[in-house]
């Protein structure tokens, strides 16, 4: 083994001890918001450039924001499946007065070409809006950063319904526990 190897698995072997992973999130970080608080109100734009504010949509009735990883190098396979699963709902979401709003973070340098590769050459329906979050400003907002090396904002949906209250949240801190648009459906607020 060599010295650099011996080092490496020392150094994991030590963080296995203190029970701390490679990922693990940063629990000094004040906590993402959760179901009974108030959603904090945001500015972002969407493809064209055009603003959209949370309270002028949850003005119109629930709001569902899908947070993505964005784009930490490539396109995230997980994100982009669970986007399809989102936007084959996309109807169901319509009936029940609701708009998705996917937020997709990461440093603003070429962020809004990243974000139009996300979805190709496909238009979304007209309840499914995508924003950029160029520098993390919402991300940050709503202490969802994930800080490791590679990464952007830790996948997370909220339910935010017309009073501006917080209906659902869930924050995964891995790649994975991604959402299911069904169960989604499910806690978005009746008309």
């Amino acid at each position: 083994m060599t010295r650099r190897n011996l080092f490496s698995s020392a150094a994991l072997a030590a963080a296995a001890v203190a029970g701390v992973g490679l990922f693990a999130p940063d629990v000094s970080a004040a906590p993402p918001p959760a179901v009974g608080e108030t959603a904090k109100d945001f500015t972002l734009n969407d493809l064209a450039g055009k603003p959209v504010k949370l309270s002028a949509e949850t003005a119109k009735g629930p709001v569902v924001q899908l947070v993505l990883r964005g784009y930490p190098g490539y396109q995230c396979p997980l994100c982009t499946r669970q986007v399809g699963e989102f936007l084959a709902a996309a109807k169901e979401f319509e009936d029940k007065g609701a708009r998705l709003l996917l937020v997709y973070p990461g440093p603003a340098e070429n962020l809004q070409t990243h974000a139009k590769d996300f979805f190709g050459e496909k238009a979304p329906p007209a309840n499914v809006v995508l924003l950029t979050d160029p520098d993390f400003t919402f991300t940050e907002a709503y202490n969802l950063r994930w800080k490791a090396s590679g990464e952007t904002a830790y996948p997370s949906t909220f339910v935010v319904g017309a009073d501006g209250a917080i209906k659902f949240a869930v924050v995964s801190k891995t790649h994975g526990g991604r959402t299911k648009a069904t169960d989604v459906l499910k806690a978005v607020p009746a008309r």
